[in-house]
C-alpha cells in the first residue's frame, strides 16, 4: 500500500493497481448519500420512475486464472532422514543451517478456472538445496553424512478464485536424489559420495496473488515424503544405513502467465493487468562447456592441469528482482542456481579460462542468494538522464549529479573495474585475466561475492566511488568476516577523443586478512626440510595486508569498434586471499560489432593478457607451495601468456551463442608444461 499526496493537496491511497484519493472517497460518499436520499424520496413515485430509461452499470472485469505459466521460487526448508543418518548442514544465509538450507528452483503448470470460480491445475517443479555450511560441519564431525540434492514433484492443484487472490491445496507424486558422503578419519573431508534416487508423495497448500502485468506471486508450503532406501556401507567398514527422507519446504515464488494460447501473441499486446513501474523481473541462463586435448606435462600435482586433457561444463541460472521502495530507494535480490565444474575443478591456471566456473562447483544445482542490496540515490539537482529497464536497474529518471549509497551483498565488480568491452564472461571474454584487473585480489567468497557498502559521487564528466567489504576468514574460504576487511577507491574520467567516447578508471585497494608471508614460509621450510611447506603456510597465517592499484581504459575507435586495456599490480608479499594467483597483469584487445558485415548484434573479440608473480611468490611455488588455483610442486618460472578470441552470434533478441578459443603458454607460470589450447562454447539467454 502506498500513501502520498496529489497535486491538489488531497491524500492518495494506492494498493496494487487501484488508486483512490480522500477527495475521491468524499465524492464517492456524497454520490452514495445522494443516491440513498433520492431512492427514499422516489419511493412514492416508483411506478413513474419505472417508466424512465435506465443506464446499465458497466460489468466489473474479473481476473481469469486460466492459462499456462512458468516461474521460479526461493525459500527455506528442513529435512530428516531417519535415526543415525548424520544430516549434512547446509547454508541458511542468515537463517539457521539445516538439512536443506535455502532452497530454490523453478516450476511450470496450467490452470483452468471454471464458471463457479473453482480453479483446477497441474504443476511440475524442481527444488534445489544450498551449499555446505563449512563451520557447522566442522563443529560436528562424523564418519559419514547424509544429504538431499534436489526434490521434484508433479502435482494437482485445487484453488478458489477471489478475483486476484487464489488460495489452493496441492498434492501428488514426488521424487528426489539423496547421497551419503563417506568421510576421512577427520570426520569432515569427503572421500566417496554414494547416491540414489527415491520416490514418494507430496502435499501442501498456498496462496497466489495476481500482482501486475502477467505476473502472479505465491507463498506455499509443501511436505514431501520419499520412500526408504538402504545404503550399503559395508565396503567402508560401516553398517548399512536406512535413509527415509521427510522434507518441509517453504516457498515464495513468481509466475509469468501466458494465457490459454501461449503460442499466440496477446490481443492488442495487452497484459492481464496493468504493468507496474515500481518493480521488475529479469533472468539469465548460461551454459558454458569447455575442453582441451593432451598437453606436455612432465610432472603434475592435483592443482595442475591434467596432462591427458579434460572436458567440463558449467550452468548458471539467475533471477534479477528489483523493487522501488521510496523516492530514490531501491532493493535488489538475485537468487542463483549454479551447477558443474571448471576444468580440473577450477584449478591449474592463474588466468582461469571460464569466468562462470566457481571455486565451489557441484554435480547438482546449488542455490545461493548471490545479491541482496539496498541502493539509495540522492539527487543533487540539475540535468537529468533516462535510466532504461535492465537487470538490477529500474526504469526512470535520475539526476546526473548524484550521490549513491549501496549496502548489502554483491560482487565488487558490480560497481568497480567496469569496462564496456571486457567485463561479462556471460557475454564477452571468458578468461579471468581479460574481464578483470587480475592482480586486484578483490574480497569474495568462493562464488565471488561479498558483503559491504559502496558510496559514489557522480558528475557529468567524472565519478569517484569507494567501498568497504568483508573478506574471507582464510584464503579460498567461503566464510566472510568483518574482523578484517577490504577497501577500494576508484576514480573514473569520461572523455572524447576525435568525437569518440572513452573512459579511464584508476583504482587503489587495500585488504587485511588471515594470510601467510611467502618469505617467512620459505625460510622455515628451508630450515626444517622434514616439514611440509603447506602445513607451514597454514601455521604462519595471521592478520596481514595486501595493497595495489589498477588502471582500466575503454575507448571507442570508430562506431562499433572499441579498444580496452588494463594494468594491475599488488605487492605480492603475502598470500592471495580471494581471487587468483596473480601479482601483476596487463591485458588488452578489441571488440568489433557485426554492423560491418550485416549482423549488427554479433560481436568479435580478440585480446591478450600477460600475468606475472613477485619474486617471493615465485620462490614459494618453486619450493612446493600451493596457491588458490595453482601449484605444480615445482616451478620453472615464466610469465603466463593468454590469447583469446571469440565470436558471439546473436540467434534472436534474447539468445546468443558464442564460440571461443584460448591459447595459453606457460600455464600456472611453468615453462615445463603446456602450452594448452582451450575450446569453448557458450549459450546465453536473457529475459
Amino acid at each position: 500500500m502506498r500513501i502520498g499526496r496529489d497535486r491538489a493537496a488531497s491524500w492518495t491511497f494506492a494498493f496494487g493497481g487501484v488508486r483512490l484519493t480522500l477527495r475521491g472517497y468524499r465524492h464517492r460518499y456524497l454520490r452514495t448519500a445522494a443516491a440513498i436520499a433520492t431512492g427514499v424520496l422516489a419511493l412514492p413515485c416508483a411506478s413513474l420512475a419505472a417508466d424512465l430509461p435506465l443506464k446499465a452499470r458497466a460489468a466489473k472485469t474479473v481476473y481469469d486464472w486460466t492459462g499456462f505459466y512458468v516461474g521460479g521460487h526461493f525459500g527455506y526448508g528442513d529435512a530428516g532422514f531417519g535415526p543415525g543418518t548424520n544430516p549434512l548442514p547446509l547454508q541458511g544465509a542468515g537463517l539457521p543451517h539445516s538439512a536443506t538450507g535455502l532452497t530454490g528452483g523453478y516450476q511450470l503448470g496450467y490452470n483452468r478456472q471454471l464458471a463457479n470460480r473453482v480453479v483446477l491445475g497441474v504443476e511440475a517443479d524442481a527444488t534445489f538445496t544450498s551449499p555446505l555450511d563449512v563451520p557447522a560441519h566442522e563443529r560436528a564431525p562424523a564418519p559419514f553424512n547424509t544429504t538431499i540434492d534436489y526434490v521434484g514433484t508433479v502435482r494437482g492443484r485445487l484453488g478458489y478464485a477471489f478475483d486476484r487472490f487464489m488460495p489452493f491445496v496441492t498434492g501428488g507424486f514426488a521424487w528426489g536424489h539423496t547421497h551419503i558422503n563417506v568421510n576421512d578419519a577427520d570426520g569432515i573431508t569427503e572421500l566417496s559420495p554414494v547416491g540414489h534416487y527415491q520416490t514418494g508423495w507430496t502435499a501442501g497448500l498456498g496462496l497466489e496473488f495476481a500482482v501486475s502485468g502477467n505476473w502472479s506471486a505465491k507463498a506455499e508450503y509443501d511436505y514431501v515424503a520419499l520412500s526408504r532406501r538402504t545404503y550399503d556401507l559395508g565396503g567402508f567398514g560401516m553398517a548399512n544405513v536406512n535413509v527415509d527422507p521427510r522434507i518441509h519446504l517453504f516457498k515464495l515464488g513468481l509466475n509469468y502467465n501466458f494465457g490459454d494460447t501461449p503460442w499466440m501473441a496477446p490481443v492488442n499486446g495487452k497484459t492481464k493487468l496493468p504493468e507496474s513501474g515500481d518493480w521488475n523481473v529479469h533472468a539469465q541462463t548460461t551454459v558454458l562447456p569447455q575442453g582441451y586435448g593432451p598437453i606436455h606435462s612432465p610432472y603434475a600435482s592435483p592443482l595442475s592441469l591434467p596432462g591427458g586433457g579434460q572436458f567440463q561444463a558449467t550452468w548458471t541460472t539467475t533471477a534479477f528482482l528489483g523493487a522501488r521502495l521510496w523516492d530514490g530507494g531501491e532493493f535488489y535480490f538475485n537468487p542463483e542456481l549454479a551447477q558443474g565444474f571448471g576444468i580440473n575443478g577450477t584449478l591449474g591456471l592463474a588466468g582461469f579460462s571460464n569466468g562462470e566456473a566457481q571455486k565451489a562447483g557441484a554435480p547438482f544445482p546449488k542455490i545461493r542468494a548471490q545479491r541482496y542490496y539496498l541502493r539509495q540515490t540522492f539527487g543533487l539537482g540539475g540535468e537529468q538522464e533516462e535510466v532504461p529497464d535492465a537487470p538490477n536497474q529500474l526504469a526512470g529518471k535520475r539526476d546526473v549529479d548524484r550521490v549513491t549509497l549501496i549496502v548489502g551483498r554483491f560482487a565488487v565488480g558490480d560497481f568497480f573495474d567496469g569496462n564496456a568491452y571486457a567485463k561479462d564472461p556471460r557475454a564477452d571474454f571468458m578468461n579471468w585475466a581479460m574481464w578483470s584487473s587480475a592482480a586486484y585480489d578483490f574480497p569474495a567468497d568462493l562464488p565471488g561475492y561479498t558483503r559491504g557498502a559502496v558510496v559514489e559521487l557522480n558528475r557529468k564528466d567524472w565519478a569517484v566511488r569507494a567501498g568497504l567489504f568483508q573478506v574471507p576468514d582464510a584464503p579460498n574460504s567461503d566464510v566472510l568476516v568483518f574482523k578484517t576487511g577490504g577497501a577500494v577507491v576508484e576514480f573514473e574520467e569520461r572523455h572524447s577523443i576525435f568525437d569518440q567516447p572513452g573512459k579511464l578508471r584508476v583504482g587503489t585497494f587495500y585488504n587485511s586478512g588471515n594470510t601467510a608471508n611467502y618469505r617467512q614460509v620459505v625460510a622455515i621450510a628451508a630450515a626444517n626440510p622434514a616439514l611440509d611447506i603447506n602445513d607451514i603456510t597454514i601455521a604462519n597465517q595471521r592478520d596481514r595486508s595486501k595493497y595495489g592499484f589498477y588502471v582500466n581504459l575503454e575507448q571507442q575507435i570508430v562506431k562499433d569498434v572499441g579498444l580496452f586495456a588494463r594494468a594491475s599490480w599488488n605487492d605480492g608479499q603475502n598470500q592471495i586471499l580471494s581471487f587468483t594467483d596473480i601479482d601483476r597483469s596487463v591485458s588488452g584487445g578489441l571488440s568489433i560489432k557485426g554492423s560491418h558485415w550485416g549482423r549488427p548484434d554479433d560481436t568479435i573479440g580478440i585480446g591478450g593478457a600477460v600475468n606475472g608473480l613477485s619474486d617471493a611468490h615465485r620462490d614459494f611455488l618453486a619450493a612446493g607451495g600451493t596457491g588458490l588455483l595453482i601449484g605444480d610442486g615445482r616451478l620453472n618460472y615464466s610469465p603466463e601468456r593468454i590469447l583469446e578470441a571469440y565470436y558471439a552470434w546473436k540467434l534472436n533478441s534474447w539468445t546468443t551463442m558464442t564460440f571461443d578459443y584460448q591459447f595459453i603458454t606457460n600455464p600456472a607460470y611453468n615453462a615445463d608444461r603446456g602450452p594448452v589450447s582451450i575450446f569453448s562454447g557458450r549459450l546465453h539467454a536473457e529475459f
